[in-house]
C-alpha cells in the first residue's frame, strides 16, 4: 500500500461536520465529509488563566489514526480544551460590515500565529493554522477554526516547504495568507506562488443570508499574500539589493561591499579593504540569524562558515554580505504602514515614532522600547523623511520596518528594510494614537489585512496622523512622528535558554506557567508616587507544553505600557516579570530583570554593545544590593515561620527567636546573617536588625553593626508560588519555589534566585564544622552544553588541541554553536557520538587523555 500523508482539518465547535482531508497518492487529494455531530462535551469551554478570561471559541479534535511517511501516528482527544486570549481582545466585531477576507491561512506557528488569529477573529475572519507533528497540541492549532498538518518536526519539510503550504491553501480555500515573521515571511518565491493561486469564492453571509444571488455558480478569487508584493520582498528583502535601492532613494547607507561574498578569502579581502571591525550577515532574512561580528581574519573564517550554515538553515539562502560594523551604535527602526488609497488612487504612508532595539545578544533583540531615549526629534524627522522616500521609490504596500544604526553624534545609516511584521510590533501598537488604554490605537495586523484586501489603510488609522506633522509643515518642528503617540512602551522577549550557561537553548516540558495581571500599580518616582501600567502578553505556550529543539526558542513577549513615562513602563515590566512564573525549562527572565535594574539602562544609555559592556564574562545571576540581601533575609525568615507554623513541632530556630535567627543566603555554606531584636508595633509593622556574621573559633563574629529593616505587610500562603510584601517603602513580589528535605527554600526576588536556609544559633555553629562538598572533576571530558544535534567534529582522535580551538559544532533551535577546547596541549583520546545524532544536555562529546598520560603540563 502506498504511503498516505496526512492533512487533517479540525473544524470548530458548532460545525455540523468533521472533515478529514487525506492524501491518497502523490498527486491526488480528495476531501471526504464525515457526517458526525460534535459531542455535547465539546460544545462549551470556559476557563480562567492568570487574571485573564479565556473567551475564544473552543475547538475540538477527534481521536483519529493517520499515516505519515509510513509511520503510524495517533492523536488522543483533548479532554481539557485549551484556548488563549490575551490583552488584545479577540472578541468578534458586532458590525455586519463585510470583513476584508472570508478566511485566511497563517503560515507560521507559536505566539505570532496566535496574535494574527486573534486579530482576524476580532474582525470576523475565519482562520486556518498549519502545524508540524511536533506542534499538534500547540495553542495556535487549538485557536484556529481549521488546522492542517503539513509534515514532521523539521521546518525544512514542514513550515518551510512551499509546496505543502500552498497545498494547504488550496485544500482549505483560504483567500489570504499571512506569513507572520521568520519562516517564509520574506521569501519572494513563496509570495509569488501565493499571488498566482486562485480559490473558489464563497458568498459572504450577513445574518445567515447570502449576499450573492447567483449561488449556483462558483467564482474564482485570487489568493492574497498579506504582506508586500513579491517584487518588493525580492528587492528589499535582499540586503545587497536593498542597499542599492536605498542609495537611489537618497537614504544614508553604511559602508560595505554591495555584492555577494563568494568565499572566506573574499570576505577577508573585503574586511581588510574597509577595515575592521566588520559584520558578516545573511543576505536574506533577519532576527540576528546568520550574523557574526569579526575583528580579525581568523574570526572572519569562522564567522563565514557559521553564518552561511545558519542562513541556509533559517532562510534557505546562504548568500552573505560584508559591511562595516559601526561600534557602540543604537539600533533604531521606523515602523511603516502603507497602502494604496482606493478613493484617491495614491499611496498612503503612515510612519510611527521610532523603536529602540539596541539591547541585543548575538545580534538578536532582547528588549525593545518606543520611543527611543536616545533619538533627537530633528533626527527622527530626517529619518522619517528618508523612510517615506524609500517606500515611495518601491511603491511599498503593507507593514514594514526600516532599520538604522545611529551613532552618538546622531548620524544614522540604513541597515535594511524588513518586509514583514516585526516581532516587536506590539510596542508601536500600544503607544500609537491615544494609547492602548483608550482603545484608540493601531492594530498593525488589521491594517495589513485591509491593505492586502485592496481596501487601503482604515480611515480611523489615517485620522491618527498628528496635524502638526503633515507634509506641509513637517520640517517646522514637533516630535517628528506622523502617527501621534501617547506614553511609553517596553517589551522583553522571553526565550527558552539558560543565561547561566551562555544562553544555550533549553528544552523540555513547561511544568508551570502563570502570567502576571494585566494591570499593575507600580512606583513611578522616588517620592513614592504610584502609577498604573498595562501589561500585554503575546505567548505561544500553555502549561504542560513541551518545548522542542526544532524551532526558535522564543516563548513569549511581555509588554509594559505607561501612558505617562518611561520610568513607569520600566517599573511595570519589572514587576510583571517578578510575577511571571515559568518552571520546567530554563529561561532568560533573570537576565532581563537584571538589565531593567541597571543604572545605565534606566538612564537611557542603551547602545548595541550594552550586554557586552555590562556582562563581559557572561551572566552569573542578578545582583542584589547589600540592603536588598538583608531585606531578603527578613522576608525569608517570615516565610519560613509561616511554613513551619503548619507543623506541630517547628524547628527550634523559629520557636521564639529570642536569641536571634541565622539566615544563610546561598545555602549552608553561603553568606550568613543574624536577625535579632525582632518586634511588631501597634500598626502591625514588623522590624528587625539584620547583621552580617562569620564564624570564629568558638563564637560568632559580627562583621558590621547591622541594618534596621521594617516590613509592613506579607501576604503568603504555603501552597502558593508567590509572596507579596511591603518592605523598603515599596510593594514587591517574590516567587517561592518550595523547600528541600533539609528545609532550604528557594526564593526569587528581582529575578535573582537564592537558596535560603534559616537556622538557630546552635544549628549554625554545628554547620560550621561541616566540610563543603568538592565538585566532581570532569576536566578530561567535553560535554554537550545543550540538547541538540551533532553537526561536525573539527578534530580526530590523537590530535593535540590548543586552548580555544574548535572541537565540534552542535546545532540547537537552528543556531550553530561552536564547542571549543578548555585545555591547552591536551590529546583527544576518544570521540563520542556520531555526526547527525541527537544529543542530550551534558552528553559526552569527546574526552582527553589524562594530562600525565599525554606528557602535557
Amino acid at each position: 500500500m502506498s504511503s498516505i500523508k496526512l492533512f487533517s482539518i479540525m473544524l470548530g465547535v458548532g460545525s455540523p461536520y468533521c472533515q478529514r482531508i487525506s492524501r491518497a497518492s502523490s498527486s491526488i487529494y480528495r476531501a471526504t465529509s464525515i457526517v458526525s455531530t460534535i459531542p455535547q462535551e465539546y460544545s462549551t469551554c470556559a476557563a480562567t488563566k492568570s487574571s485573564r478570561q479565556y473567551n475564544s471559541t473552543a475547538r475540538a479534535i477527534y481521536t483519529s489514526t493517520y499515516y505519515l511517511n509510513n509511520q503510524h501516528l495517533q492523536y488522543s482527544p483533548r479532554n481539557s480544551l485549551q484556548s488563549t486570549a490575551r490583552s488584545i481582545s479577540s472578541t468578534p466585531s458586532t458590525t455586519n460590515d463585510k470583513p476584508p477576507f472570508r478566511k485566511i491561512l497563517i503560515a507560521n506557528r507559536g505566539e505570532i500565529a496566535i496574535r494574527i488569529i486573534e486579530s482576524a477573529h476580532k474582525h470576523n475572519i475565519k482562520t486556518v493554522a498549519i502545524y508540524s507533528t511536533a506542534d499538534a497540541n500547540s495553542p495556535h492549532v487549538t485557536l484556529a477554526n481549521e488546522a492542517v498538518c503539513i509534515g514532521p518536526p523539521a521546518s525544512s519539510v514542514s513550515y518551510l516547504d512551499i509546496n505543502k503550504v500552498c497545498k494547504a491553501i488550496e485544500l482549505t480555500g483560504a483567500e489570504g495568507v499571512h506569513p507572520g515573521y521568520g519562516f517564509l515571511s520574506e521569501n519572494s518565491h513563496f509570495a509569488e506562488r501565493v499571488e498566482e493561486m486562485v480559490v473558489n469564492e464563497e458568498p459572504y453571509k450577513v445574518d445567515g443570508e447570502s449576499t450573492n444571488n447567483n449561488n449556483s455558480q462558483e467564482e474564482k478569487k485570487k489568493v492574497k499574500f498579506i504582506g508586500p508584493s513579491s517584487h518588493a520582498i525580492e528587492s528589499l528583502g535582499d540586503k545587497i539589493q536593498s542597499k542599492l535601492i536605498a542609495d537611489e532613494a537618497g537614504v544614508s547607507t553604511i559602508p560595505g561591499y554591495n555584492g555577494e561574498i563568494t568565499s572566506p578569502e573574499h570576505a577577508i579581502q573585503i574586511a581588510n579593504d574597509i577595515g575592521y571591525p566588520i559584520m558578516i550577515k545573511a543576505s536574506s532574512g533577519g532576527g540576528g540569524k546568520g550574523m557574526r561580528i569579526c575583528y580579525t581574519d581568523p574570526e572572519v573564517l569562522e564567522g563565514y562558515k557559521l553564518s552561511k550554515a545558519e542562513a541556509l538553515s533559517f532562510f534557505g539562502d546562504d548568500r552573505l554580505l560584508v559591511e562595516k560594523y559601526v561600534e557602540d551604535p543604537h539600533h533604531i527602526e521606523i515602523q511603516v504602514l502603507s497602502g494604496m488609497n482606493p478613493t484617491t488612487n495614491e499611496l498612503d504612508i503612515l510612519c510611527f515614532v521610532e523603536r529602540e532595539c539596541s539591547i541585543q545578544r548575538r545580534n538578536q533583540k532582547v528588549i525593545e522600547e518606543s520611543p527611543s531615549p536616545h533619538l533627537l526629534p530633528s533626527t527622527r524627522r530626517e529619518m522619517i523623511r528618508q523612510v517615506k522616500s524609500l517606500v515611495r521609490n518601491v511603491n511599498y504596500e503593507s507593514a514594514g520596518t526600516v532599520e538604522f544604526l545611529v551613532d552618538k553624534h546622531q548620524n544614522f545609516y540604513f541597515l535594511e528594510m524588513n518586509t514583514r511584521l516585526q516581532v516587536e510590533h506590539p510596542v508601536t501598537e500600544m503607544i500609537s494614537g491615544d494609547g492602548y488604554h483608550t482603545g484608540n490605537y493601531v492594530d498593525l495586523v488589521h491594517g495589513m489585512l485591509e491593505v492586502a484586501s485592496g481596501r487601503g489603510i482604515p480611515q480611523k488609522y489615517l485620522d491618527l496622523v498628528d496635524d502638526s506633522e503633515t507634509e506641509e509643515n513637517f520640517k517646522d518642528g514637533g516630535e517628528g512622528a506622523n502617527v501621534r503617540y501617547t506614553g511609553h512602551a517596553i517589551e522583553a522577549r522571553i526565550y527558552a535558554e539558560d543565561p547561566f550557561r551562555g544562553f544555550l537553548p533549553s528544552t523540555g516540558p513547561l511544568v508551570k506557567y502563570v502570567e502576571p495581571p494585566s494591570l499593575l500599580n507600580v512606583k513611578s518616582s522616588d517620592n513614592g508616587d504610584e502609577d498604573t501600567c498595562h501589561i500585554r502578553i503575546d505567548t505561544g505556550v500553555v502549561p504542560g507544553m513541551v518545548i522542542t529543539p526544532h524551532y526558535d526558542p522564543i516563548l513569549s513577549k511581555i509588554i509594559s505600557y505607561s501612558p505617562t513615562s518611561r520610568i513607569t513602563a520600566i517599573s511595570g515590566l519589572g514587576s510583571a516579570l517578578d510575577q511571571y512564573l515559568l518552571r520546567g525549562v530554563q529561561h532568560n527572565v533573570p537576565f532581563v530583570r537584571d538589565v531593567l535594574r541597571n543604572t545605565d539602562f534606566i538612564q537611557g544609555y542603551t547602545p548595541t554593545g550594552f550586554i557586552g559592556q555590562h556582562y563581559p564574562d557572561g551572566f552569573s545571576g542578578g545582583q542584589l544590593s547589600e540592603r536588598e540581601r538583608r531585606e531578603l533575609d527578613f522576608i525569608a525568615t517570615e516565610i519560613a515561620r509561616m511554613r513551619e507554623g503548619l507543623l506541630k513541632n517547628p524547628p527550634m530556630a523559629l520557636l521564639d527567636g529570642t536569641d536571634g535567627v541565622i539566615v544563610c543566603l546561598g545555602g549552608m555554606f553561603g553568606d550568613a546573617y543574624l536577625l535579632c531584636h525582632q518586634s511588631i508595633d501597634d500598626e502591625g509593622v514588623l522590624s528587625s536588625y539584620v547583621t552580617k556574621i562569620q564564624n570564629g573559633d568558638d563564637e560568632i563574629v559580627l562583621i558590621d553593626d547591622g541594618q534596621f529593616i521594617e516590613m509592613s505587610e506579607l501576604e503568603y500562603e504555603p501552597s502558593s508560588d508567590f509572596a507579596n510584601v511591603q518592605i523598603g517603602g515599596e510593594s514587591r513580589a517574590l516567587q517561592v519555589h518550595g523547600e528541600d528535605e533539609v528545609g532550604m527554600i528557594k526564593l526569587t526576588m528581582y529575578g535573582s534566585d537564592t537558596d535560603v536556609l534559616v537556622m538557630s544559633l546552635d544549628e549554625y555553629k554545628l554547620s560550621c564544622h561541616m566540610e563543603e562538598p568538592v565538585p566532581l572533576d570532569l576536566g578530561d571530558f567535553v560535554l554537550s552544553p545543550m540538547p541538540g544535534t551533532l553537526i561536525s567534529f573539527a578534530v580526530k582522535e590523537g590530535d593535540v588541541v590548543e586552548l580555544g580551538q574548535e572541537l565540534c559544532v552542535v546545532e540547537a533551535m537552528k543556531m550553530q554553536n561552536v564547542i571549543k577546547s578548555h585545555k591547552a596541549g591536551a590529546t583527544v583520546s576518544k570521540l563520542h557520538g556520531e555526526v547527525g545524532a541527537s544529543l542530550r544536555a551534558d552528553e559526552i562529546l569527546l574526552e582527553f587523555e589524562k594530562m600525565e598520560e599525554s606528557g602535557s603540563v
